[in-house]
């Protein structure tokens, strides 16, 4: 589970003494980001966001990779890799794991090639050069090495940006402004949080796989180890999942069989189910005793996003 300090959500004492330390840490972004990037030849769309932990960006990315397909364009994802061991630039194959790559890589590539490594402008050369049409970047809107067309400040409508403050003050990445001036829009996902109006909103919802309907009233132990995993254990309770329990793990958590077997027994004959991001960590000979659920987004106006999508041709 990520463990935020609580003073990241309200402002305090705490948070007014570290804050010089956030001006040190928006000084030193403000600087990279003020860099220039390599200019692809190809529309490149960035799903990002300014707060730690996650706010979605990853089902952003999914979302807006499957319309380009849908439009028969040649879809490369560029991903940092968090987690994994590999630096890159590299292009995901069916020999990687989690511990090479990073969850979110694998989770990308099921989709649309998908290329990992921190510097995004040498993972686009080499897509382009295998014929990329457009480039869709889980996160980096922090990251100066590539250009970008069209930037998506997403957002977690459930926390939101926490108590406004830069790291370690609060969980900014860098001022809300800041980061809001290189988008073009922001994609706002869950509860209808008000700020303030500093981008055109898209708003979407997160809804579960069709998958649901066949765990409803039955009795299930849900886990995961993402950023929020009350997120994922609220869902399957409103739409009527009887969870005996709910066990959260570390953000990326490596699961070892040790791991499923603890909650196997605590679900003492319950189904087990978790999100497509854990089950890419499971060992492979425990995939098959969880059931996966994963979640795409209903955007309240899908026309305006297709829109934005197809003033990049």
């Amino acid at each position: 589970m990520l463990h935020s300090p609580s003073f990241w959500r309200s402002d305090g004492v705490v948070p007014r003494l570290l804050s010089p330390l956030s001006r040190v840490t928006a000084a030193i972004t403000a600087y990279r980001v003020a860099q220039e990037g390599w200019r692809a030849p190809v529309p490149v769309i960035c799903c990002g966001n300014v707060t730690v932990g996650g706010a979605g960006k990853t089902t952003v990315a999914l979302d807006i990779g499957q319309r380009l397909i849908a439009r028969s364009r040649s879809v490369h994802f560029l991903s940092r890799g968090y987690g994994g061991t590999v630096h890159g630039p590299h292009r995901v194959d069916a020999n990687d794991t989690a511990a090479d790559v990073g969850d979110e890589a694998l989770l990308l590539a099921a989709v649309a090639p998908t290329w990992v490594g921190g510097d995004r402008a040498a993972s686009a050369r080499a897509a382009v050069a295998v014929g990329a049409q457009v480039l869709v970047m889980d996160d980096g809107l922090q990251n100066p090495t590539l250009q970008k067309d069209l930037s998506l400040l997403v957002i977690d409508g459930a926390t939101g940006f926490g108590n406004g403050r830069v790291l370690p003050a609060g969980p900014l990445r860098e001022p809300i402004a800041a980061g809001a001036a290189r988008c073009q829009a922001a994609v706002m996902i869950g509860p209808r949080l008000e700020i303030p109006a500093l981008l055109p909103m898209l708003r979407a919802r997160l809804v579960p796989d069709p998958a649901i309907l066949s765990l409803v009233g039955s009795k299930a132990l849900a886990f995961a180890g993402i950023a929020v995993p009350d997120k994922f254990f609220d869902m399957l309770r409103s739409n009527g999942v009887d969870l005996i329990n709910a066990v959260p793990f570390p953000d990326h958590h490596p699961y070892q069989e040790r791991d499923i077997q603890h909650v196997a027994e605590v679900a003492n004959g319950a189904v087990l189910v978790t999100t497509p991001k854990d089950a890419v960590r499971l060992p492979p000979g425990m995939r098959s005793k969880v059931i996966v659920l994963g979640v795409s987004l209903a955007w309240d106006d899908p026309a305006r996003l297709d829109t934005m999508l197809d003033g990049l041709f």
